[in-house]
């Protein structure tokens, strides 16, 4: 496992994770950590695209049947 230094964190921005951590029943470690894999895990909205165009490049679907399935959608919601 690696291991990363902050600096230059400001002591209001310290306290204020302390008390999230705290609420949370974590140490402060812990809550950092937690937030570090939470937004490791979460795509960009660039990462998504390319994720998006890259099932779309496997699919069959065209962007015909989408306008199609909201219109169908749309109409079951009337």
């Amino acid at each position: 496992m690696s291991t990363i230094h902050v600096r230059e964190v400001s002591e209001e921005t310290v306290t204020t994770l302390r008390v999230r951590a705290a609420r949370n029943g974590q140490s402060l470690q812990a809550y950092v950590r937690g937030l570090l894999e939470a937004e490791a895990e979460t795509l960009t909205p660039d990462e998504a695209v390319d994720r998006a165009r890259e099932i779309a490049q496997r699919s069959a679907v065209t962007a015909d049947d989408v306008v199609a399935a909201i219109e169908q959608a749309r109409e079951a919601r009337e």
